[in-house]
């Protein structure tokens, strides 16, 4: 190992790291294998601050922090706008203001059994639980193969291995303590990580606040770094300034508008986080969201700080980036053959095993870039002979950062990966054991029994997602692709089924199906259609399947109906059930949903804004700090007015 990569401290704290997650897991282990409700989701014992928390940790991923500081590196505060696809987690708001408690009314145990409470016990309602066991899996290996690449990526500048070989052994360690200790290890390793974190957010914020002497400065900077002449502008540019392999972004305020419709559909359906289910009441659901999303603001000033401090490192590295672009050509003319997918490990080869190479080349680069900091400087070139921006995070943790802080810092980035990690496969792990393996294959299995079942279900879908990750470009193809393509194919059922009364089971399971299928064909035979094609066409399908499929069946028994309509009480098209309420009752609802459906816009500009000023602080845009200030202020009021100030002090409906 290049040991002048970290120091004695960042080793302790890495090994004090590691023994305290473990040391979690074994303590946790009693209380998880308690039953499948503790496994799965904590047997509604945790409190909402701690689940609230925990999904700053889960939404906060080390591959994802790479791919944002990319965006902020090229387009500066701009960057936010392009993360409308998932970056900015805008389903919260959706999430807060009615999707979580109708989750909770449910009193199911997963995203997938509440098929069974909505449609009933039948033909419909069984399809749709498996199709949603099928779909969390699908989209998990997705996550997983998402995850592996980043992490791979990322650790690969500091260990002398391959990018594989890093993932490797880092998913190992996620996925032994997760199948140990359930829930409760996600919940509580995630307070604990997410201590790291803030430590890290602290540091890199302040550091890069100071590096930055005024804004006139860092925009020319930025300029002579990026060639962005919009780089410090917090509005939207119709179109951005994108390097090479990034074109697709140019558009950036169509794009912008398209994300901001799919995160309407994606968070207005999005039915099966266990934290909801594992809440106590109406009002829990909606503090804990949003005190998760007020969490998730500590992410961007620190991304923002990286992206800073990144413009500092590239210039220092090469006054003339044309070097890259020779470079490039250099290693594309030995090795004609290397695909996009190759290139990380190619060049991770090239900086720790340069003896496995010719020398001619080695020596060829060197003479190029420069032997001084060799390894910093091919470890940025991208494949398209550019500084490569998914690289800009470990480099500026390398150059950047000293001895005790870099284990820091590295461990927070680590920590955020697990916690992303942990989350998404219990999710998944709850719905395969509780809604198929004890559902269909062994109904009068022990507790024991399930948990083995579980641990199980966690290496299979590590081990797919690993196989996946081997077949993706880059980090940015992937995350496309799992958040318009796949994810783009449930959007209708999935919405459907909770605004339309006669939307069956049968519609989920098939329209889910039929998008999937979509995705996957899309994925193998048309993997460099647009963005803007991507969503269009899986929701096509999702939405053609689901609709054919509905009146192909029976509506659901209306007793089912009843009780679902009864205990949620959604808006959309239910008129003949709500007029079945006494007339308080209808006064009672139409008022609850005037108050959810008014407080969207507040709610979506606040969390914008919120997550917007503190960036604006680290880069010294005084005038765009003041007038995201001063919105953040008003969608406030307006939040408050029309949704905090009246959630009940338990539920909104007696259960």
């Amino acid at each position: 190992m290049p040991t002048h990569y970290f120091g004695t401290l960042d080793y302790l704290f890495m090994g004090l790291y590691a023994l305290i997650l473990v040391g979690l897991g074994i303590y946790l282990k009693g209380r998880a294998s308690e039953s499948l409700e503790d496994y799965i989701m904590g047997g509604k014992k945790v409190p909402w601050w701690a689940m609230g928390i925990s999904g700053m940790a889960q939404f906060l991923d080390l591959t994802g922090t790479a791919l944002i500081v990319s965006f902020l590196f090229m387009l500066g505060p701009q960057g936010l706008f392009i993360e409308f696809r998932g970056g900015a987690v805008l389903i919260l708001v959706f999430m807060m203001l009615w999707i979580g408690k109708w989750q909770r009314r449910s009193g199911c145990l997963t995203g997938a059994e509440w098929n069974i409470f909505r449609f009933g016990d039948c033909w419909g309602g069984r399809f749709a639980q498996l199709m949603s066991v099928f779909a969390i899996c699908l989209t998990t290996i997705g996550m997983l193969a998402y995850l592996t690449k980043g992490v791979g990526l990322f650790l690969s500048t500091f260990l002398p291995f391959s990018p594989e070989m890093c993932a490797y052994g880092l998913i190992a360690l996620a996925a032994v303590y997760t199948m140990i200790s359930g829930f409760y290890g996600v919940i509580f390793t995630d307070l604990f990580q997410s201590a790291i974190i803030v430590t890290a957010v602290i540091y890199i914020s302040v550091k890069a606040f100071l590096a930055v002497s005024g804004g006139d400065e860092i925009a020319e900077l930025a300029l002579e770094v990026t060639r962005n002449p919009d780089w410090m502008s917090s509005t939207p540019r119709w179109s951005a300034s994108m390097p090479k392999g990034y074109e697709a972004y140019q558009a950036l305020v169509p794009l912008m508008i398209l994300y901001l419709f799919k995160n309407v559909l994606d968070g207005a359906s999005k039915i099966g986080d266990p934290k909801y289910f594992g809440a106590k009441t109406d009002r829990e659901c909606g503090k804990l969201t949003a005190l998760w999303t007020i969490v998730m603001t500590v992410r961007w000033p620190m991304m923002m700080g990286i992206a800073v401090l990144g413009l500092f490192v590239v210039r220092d590295l090469f006054p003339d980036q044309a070097v890259l672009e020779q470079a490039g050509a250099l290693i594309h003319q030995q090795f004609p053959e290397v695909t996009k997918p190759e290139w990380g490990r190619l060049i991770s080869g090239l900086v720790n095993q340069p003896e496995a190479h010719p020398p001619q080349l080695i020596s060829q680069l060197k003479a190029l870039v420069g032997e001084e900091d060799f390894a910093q400087k091919l470890g940025l070139l991208s494949f398209e002979g550019t500084v490569n921006p998914e690289k800009i995070l470990p480099t500026v943790l390398l150059t950047s950062v000293g001895e005790g802080l870099r284990g820091i810092l590295l461990l927070a980035l680590i920590a955020a990966s697990m916690s992303t990690f942990d989350t998404t496969v219990n999710m998944a792990t709850g719905m395969v054991v509780n809604d198929f393996y004890r559902k269909y294959l062994r109904p009068n299995a022990r507790t024991r029994e399930l948990i083995h079942a579980s641990w199980a279900t966690v290496l299979v879908l590590v081990g797919c997602g690993i196989l996946m990750a081997n077949n993706v470009d880059s980090i940015e193809d992937i995350w496309g692709w799992l958040m318009l393509s796949l994810a783009g194919a449930f959007f209708v059922p999935n919405l459907l089924r909770l605004y339309w009364w006669r939307f069956n089971g049968t519609g989920t399971a098939v329209g889910s199906l039929v998008g999937m299928t979509a995705a996957l064909l899309q994925r193998w035979l048309l993997p460099d259609l647009g963005e803007v094609l991507l969503l269009t066409y899986s929701l096509s399908a999702g939405l053609i399947g689901g609709i054919i499929a509905t009146f192909c069946d029976k509506p659901t028994d209306p007793e089912v109906l009843r009780r679902f309509y009864l205990k949620t009480r959604p808006f959309g098209f239910w008129g003949h059930l709500k007029r079945q309420l006494p007339e308080g009752e209808r006064r009672k609802v139409s008022r609850e949903h005037f108050n959810d459906l008014i407080s969207v816009p507040f709610a979506l500009v606040w969390q914008v804004t919120m997550f917007l000023v503190p960036m604006l602080l680290v880069i010294h845009h005084w005038k765009g700090l003041a007038v995201s200030s001063l919105l953040w202020l008003v969608s406030a009021a307006g939040l408050y007015w029309f949704w905090y100030r009246n959630l009940p002090e338990r539920n909104f409906y007696d259960d």
